[in-house]
């Protein structure tokens, strides 16, 4: 069925504009609610997470309303990283998760993501379901059988926890200093908590969030805030995640960055060391330049749609554990099971301690062609697959590129826009081609 309101990454959109309205949140839990209930011997519990924005208490209260009115128990654990509303939904044996972010976009979007009880996004089907639901009247289960809600105290510290323990026993982080940004968003508690209590020195920035500027300058989105912080407290390391932490970047004491392909490879290189590694999962974004390295190192690579959700898809039809997007959401499954900032700087940081070498070591090996990626606004509905001359000029460049590059062109499946990718040998030539493209959209 054609989905009206998930899309690759839950239900997302404006706060006050359709579907993101109190009104709407409400039937939403409600129509989640009755699709758990469905088939089930036990009273349905949900916990809900969210991030920093202010209008998370808005829509945490609608939809603990619609949860209860269709009979299930709610557990509120206030804010929390996506990943660790993933980890204790899995731990507390609860029926599903939900998460209350936009993640990276501005604060004045807001979201809505479901886990289902094994602690991975929901699957396709049963979001359909829940769609199908909420075409039909809103309820309400007879008094008594309305669900509860009670608060988790210990929420974070649980979770600072679990992230602690996907670090080697063996290993500590003595005598580093790390410079460490929550973009003013859900791990602003959590992320120096876990560095600092592994003996790291933490710097933090973007950590005082009032629910306006999560994600302002600072953050996975902004690493030029990363960079400063560095340089300045002449820092060994910089971790940088984003509102709701499942994405991370980070950056060395030269002020270097390096994305999600690069600290892939460093994770996936560093597991190659102890043992052959079967695979790895990126997606069409992915730099072509990965590829050929991890071929160089005997590991299996394969490419899925766009979105964190994709990848774990395919990395448990193969049966492997790594994956990740170029963006930062990272993938380890022997340590959690969904994308995970914190737990991921955690796996580059224990390549950095085994090996006693640099991110710039780690990663000399590893050539990226260069990509340029322009997002062009565009009107909901409109079709880019259709536009001739568009159509027509992608022809044109993959002509002049060749062997030597790609295109790649999608719609945001969180945003109206067209996201025109060129990746090439050479940065001017991507770059000259992607505005190309562009421009014939906006011409």
């Amino acid at each position: 069925m054609a989905r009206k309101y998930f899309g690759t990454d839950g239900v997302r959109g404006r706060v006050g504009e359709a579907p993101i309205t109190p009104e709407f949140v409400m039937r939403l839990g409600y129509a989640a609610g009755r699709v758990l209930a469905q088939g089930g011997a036990q009273k349905p519990a949900v916990l809900i997470g969210k991030d920093t924005r202010i209008s998370g208490y808005l829509l945490e209260a609608a939809l603990e309303a619609g949860l209860s009115a269709a009979g299930v128990d709610v557990m509120l654990s206030g804010p929390l990283p996506t990943p660790g509303v993933a980890y204790l939904t899995r731990a507390l044996r609860l029926s599903a998760g939900v998460v209350i972010s936009a993640s990276h976009n501005p604060y004045d979007d807001n979201g809505i993501k479901f886990f289902s009880g094994d602690g991975n996004k929901l699957p396709d089907e049963t979001e359909e379901r829940i769609e199908r639901a909420l075409d039909e009247p809103m309820g309400c289960v007879r008094s008594e059988l309305l669900g509860r809600a009670r608060r988790i105290d210990d929420a974070a510290g649980r979770y600072v926890e679990f992230c602690k323990s996907s670090f080697p026993s063996s290993l500590d982080l003595h005598g580093m200093r790390l410079v460490v940004d929550s973009a003013n968003g859900a791990a602003y508690h959590t992320a120096p908590h876990v560095f600092h209590e592994l003996g790291a020195e933490v710097i933090q920035i973007g950590n005082t969030p009032n629910g306006l500027n999560i994600n302002d300058q600072v953050g996975a989105t902004h690493p030029e805030a990363l960079q400063r912080a560095v340089l300045e407290h002449k820092a060994d390391l910089g971790i940088s995640l984003d509102g709701d932490a499942d994405r991370l970047v980070m950056c060395d004491a030269q002020g270097r960055l390096y994305n999600g392909d690069e600290l892939l490879y460093v994770m996936v290189r560093d597991r190659v060391a102890l043992g052959p590694v079967a695979g790895a999962v990126g997606t069409l974004m992915t730099n072509i330049g990965l590829e050929q390295a991890f071929e160089r190192l005997g590991v299996g690579f394969a490419r899925a749609k766009v979105g964190d959700r994709y990848v774990l898809e395919m990395l448990q039809q193969r049966g492997w554990l790594f994956g990740g997007e170029s963006s930062g959401h990272l993938l380890a499954l022997d340590c959690h099971t969904t994308g995970d900032g914190t737990i991921s700087a955690l796996q580059v940081l224990t390549a950095l301690k085994r090996s006693g070498a640099t991110l710039s070591d780690l990663t000399s090996d590893l050539t990226l062609f260069p990509q340029t990626l322009i997002n062009v606004r565009m009107e909901k509905g409109f079709d880019w697959k259709g536009h001739s001359v568009f159509q027509a000029e992608c022809a044109k460049v993959e002509q002049e590129l060749g062997s030597e590059g790609r295109i790649l062109i999608r719609a945001s499946g969180t945003e109206p826009l067209l996201r025109v990718m060129v990746e090439a040998r050479q940065e001017a030539v991507a770059e000259r081609l992607a505005k190309r493209l562009a421009q014939t959209l906006s011409a």
